[in-house]
C-alpha cells in the first residue's frame, strides 16, 4: 500500500451551488419531463467542455462496445449519468411515482432481512443506488444504509440533503476512523448496508483483476470488512434503462459468516473475481450506467 490517494479523489466537482439549487427548484416545480429537457443542455456542456471525464468516457467506451466510441456514444453516456443524478431529486422528494422500477432477485436477500443480522450489498458506480435506498424505504421490513466518500460530490450531496435531511441520514461517510463501527451498528440494527467496490481510496490499496480486457484494481477493502463482521455478501445495482425507467438487481456473491481463518483470503480473493466477472458483465449489456470518469485502468 502506498498511503496516496487515488487519482480519482483529486478530480474536482464539476458543478456550482447555485446552479444545482436553481437546477432542483425548476425541476420540483416544471416537473422531470422539463427538467430532463434542461438536463440535455447539461450533459452537453459537460462533453464539451470537461474533456479528462470526455477522454475517460471514450477509452471505457471503447472497451465495453469493442468498437472506437462517438461523441454521441459519449453524450449518451453523460446524459444517463445526468439523469440519474436528477432523478435523486425525485427520489428523496418522496416522488417516485414518476419512476417505474422493476426488482429482479429480490428473494435472495429475504433470508438476510428475516435473520435481522443484516447484509452488505456490494455494487459499483453503476447506475443510481438511490433507487435501492428508495425500494428500502417502501417496502416493510427492508432498511437500506450506504457507504459512501461524499467530498467529490459534496456540493451535489449538500443540495440534495436540503430536500430531504431525513432521507440522507442513512449515508454513512467513508475515510473516517468511526465508519466501521457505523456499518457495525446499521447491520446489528437489520440494515442491509451498500458499499461500492470499484474505487480505492488509497493507490496501491488493491487487486488486480482482469476488467474489459485489461487489468484493472479493484479495492479489498470492502471484502476484509465483510469477513472482519462476519456477513453474507450480495451484488446490487440500479440500472437506469432509460426515460423514467430502472431495474434494481440483487445476486449473491459470498458468505463470510462462517469462514474460517486460514480459508478467509482465498474466499476474498474468489469473491473479489466474482464480483469483476459480474460488473463485466452489467456493463457490456448496459454500458451508459457505468459512471467513472476517470482514469480506471491507468490507461494501459
Amino acid at each position: 500500500m502506498t498511503g496516496t490517494d487515488a487519482a480519482w479523489r483529486h478530480q474536482k466537482e464539476r458543478s456550482h451551488a447555485w446552479l444545482l439549487r436553481l437546477m432542483v427548484w425548476f425541476s420540483l416545480r416544471a416537473g422531470r419531463p422539463l427538467g430532463r429537457l434542461v438536463l440535455r443542455v447539461v450533459a452537453a456542456y459537460f462533453v464539451l467542455f470537461a474533456p479528462t471525464a470526455r477522454r475517460a468516457s471514450r477509452l471505457y467506451l471503447g472497451r465495453a462496445l469493442g468498437r472506437r466510441a462517438t461523441w454521441r456514444d459519449i453524450y449518451r453516456h453523460v446524459l444517463w449519468f445526468a439523469s440519474t443524478i436528477h432523478d435523486r431529486v425525485f427520489l428523496l422528494n418522496d416522488g417516485d411515482r414518476q419512476l417505474e422500477v422493476e426488482v429482479v432477485g429480490a428473494d435472495v436477500i429475504d433470508d438476510a432481512v428475516r435473520s435481522g443480522q443484516g447484509a452488505l450489498l456490494v455494487g459499483a458506480h453503476l447506475g443510481s443506488f438511490e433507487v435501492l435506498r428508495a425500494m428500502g424505504r417502501h417496502r416493510a421490513g427492508l432498511r437500506v444504509a450506504m457507504v459512501m466518500y461524499e467530498d467529490n460530490a459534496r456540493k451535489v450531496n449538500d443540495t440534495l440533503r436540503a430536500i430531504n435531511p431525513q432521507a440522507m441520514q442513512d449515508i454513512i461517510p467513508l475515510g473516517r476512523m468511526e465508519s466501521m463501527l457505523a456499518v457495525k451498528d446499521k447491520l446489528d440494527d437489520g440494515y442491509l448496508v451498500g458499499i461500492l467496490a470499484d474505487r480505492s481510496l488509497e493507490d496501491g490499496d488493491g487487486q488486480e483483476l482482469p476488467f474489459l480486457g485489461h487489468p484493472a484494481r479493484f479495492p479489498i477493502g470492502p471484502w476484509r470488512l465483510a469477513v472482519m463482521l462476519r456477513r453474507p455478501v450480495f451484488f446490487m445495482a440500479g440500472l437506469y434503462l432509460g426515460g423514467n425507467r430502472y431495474q434494481v438487481r440483487f445476486e449473491r456473491l459470498a458468505d463470510f459468516s462462517s469462514i474460517p481463518r486460514e480459508r478467509r483470503q482465498a474466499e476474498i480473493d474468489e469473491a473479489m473475481r466474482r464480483y469483476a466477472a459480474k460488473l463485466e458483465a452489467l456493463v457490456r449489456e448496459s454500458p451508459w450506467n457505468w459512471f467513472n470518469f476517470y482514469d480506471f485502468w491507468q490507461y494501459k
